[in-house]
Order: structure tokens, then sequence, then C-alpha cells
């Protein structure tokens, strides 16, 4: 049993020492940076709107474009990485599951690149 601990003791240390450095920079930002914020500072930026606002707001058609970019590079991320190290062992049908998958991402970026996603204005 003390052999399979020992096995997992590096994974606790690198948590360990995760959680202790993101420790020290979220108080040190609050010993070193200015706390002051201003209404510019406190304004909504993220989604072009304010947060409490009517629930039943229509939205513009570039944040669900934007999502629909987001979600297409970030599962292709999370998953081209563990294919490729894994490739010789899952062989032609894990190859060809892939190309249907990379495909069915291509079809997704096409139609975000007809709809001018990737146009900044």
């Amino acid at each position: 049993m003390s052999e399979i601990l020992q096995e997992y003791l590096p994974i606790l240390i690198f948590i360990a020492v995760a959680v202790g450095l993101s420790g020290v920079m979220v108080v040190g930002s609050y010993l070193v940076a200015k706390q002051n914020p201003d209404t510019e500072k406190v304004t909504a930026y993220e989604c072009g709107f304010e947060a409490f606002d009517d629930a039943r707001a229509r939205f513009e058609i570039r944040f669900y474009l934007v999502s629909i970019l987001f979600i297409i590079f970030d599962l292709e991320a999370a998953f081209l990485f563990p294919w490729a190290i894994v490739l010789n062992k899952i062989g032609t049908f894990g190859l060809i599951s892939m190309l249907i998958f990379l495909g069915v991402l291509t079809v997704g970026f096409i139609y975000e690149w007809r709809k001018g996603a990737l146009d900044w204005e």
C-alpha cells in the first residue's frame, strides 16, 4: 500500500506547490497593488451590457459566433493532445474517428468565417 502512496507523492507535492504559489500571488496582489476602483473599472466590459438588466434582452449574433468559435478551438485543443499521445495504440479506428471530429470542427470554423466572426471591427 505504501508503494502506491509513494507514486502519488509527486502529484500531492505539485498540488501543494500550486495552491501555495497561487495563494501567495493573490495575497501579494492585494498587498502590492493599489486598490482604488473607480466607476470605469467596475463597468460591464465582457458582454457589452449591464449585468443586472432585463433577462429578455436580445443578444447580438456576434456573441453567439464568438462562443461557437471558442468552443471549436477549445475542443480541438482538448482532444487533439491526448489523441496524439495514444495514436499508435488506437490504430485506424482512432484515426478515422478523429478525422470525422476534425471535419465537424472544420465545418463549424468555415461557418464562423462566412458569418464574419473573424473580422475585427
